[in-house]
């Protein structure tokens, strides 16, 4: 045998060796990040069904006549503000998340603050169209809850698989970032005050 071939034949072997070691990096990596923004387009999709049961919702209410108008503009606007911000399942950074969560809070806050106003309106109370979409944001609101849940499920794995030694190595030569999770609201580990006033 030829001195020559045997540093030939271990260069090839370390070749291979390396090829395969970044396929299966790179094909798992895009396989793992392709489930994690599938399960985001599903947040999406759970939030632009509850936008659009409180624009039906706020038809309704916009026919009881004496209807607070300053509370129907909070939602208004936060429902437009939450529909503009979007984010590109690809740049899912820690700055984009935390503005798209700021802007779902608003308008959680300002639904919150309509559906309380309601118990003032036994008008509304009665309506049959009403009740409905009541009952059906308040099912939207636990499909997205199960949705986050699930969207945080599926970058657990991508983050470790890229975050891991050596993959780590990798990651950064073919460019895959850390996915951020979708994190509770502000404040929201604290318990809510509840004051019962007898009268």
């Amino acid at each position: 045998m030829k001195k020559w071939l045997i540093p030939v034949i271990i260069l090839a072997v370390v070749a291979i060796g390396l090829y395969s070691w970044g396929k299966g990096f790179n094909n798992t990596a895009v396989e793992l990040k392709e489930t994690a923004t599938k399960s985001w387009g599903d947040v999406e999709s759970s939030y632009q069904r509850r936008n659009d049961l409180i624009g039906n919702l706020v038809k309704t209410v916009q026919g009881a006549a004496d209807f607070e108008r300053t509370t129907l503009r909070e939602v208004i606007e936060a429902r437009a503000k939450a529909t503009s911000t979007t984010i590109d399942a690809s740049n899912l950074t820690e700055e984009n998340m935390a503005q798209f969560q700021q802007a779902q809070s608003g308008l959680s806050g300002a639904l919150s603050k309509l559906l309380v106003s309601v118990e003032r309106y036994p008008e509304l109370k009665a309506n049959q169209n009403f009740l409905e979409l009541q009952s059906q944001l308040e099912g939207t609101e636990n499909r997205i809850n199960v949705a986050r849940d699930r969207f945080n499920e599926k970058v657990e794995p991508y983050n470790k698989h890229i975050k891991t030694f050596p993959n780590t190595l990798l990651a950064g030569l073919f460019n895959f970032e850390p996915m951020s999770y979708y994190k509770a609201d502000a404040g929201s580990e604290n318990a809510p005050d509840v004051d019962f006033e007898f009268k």
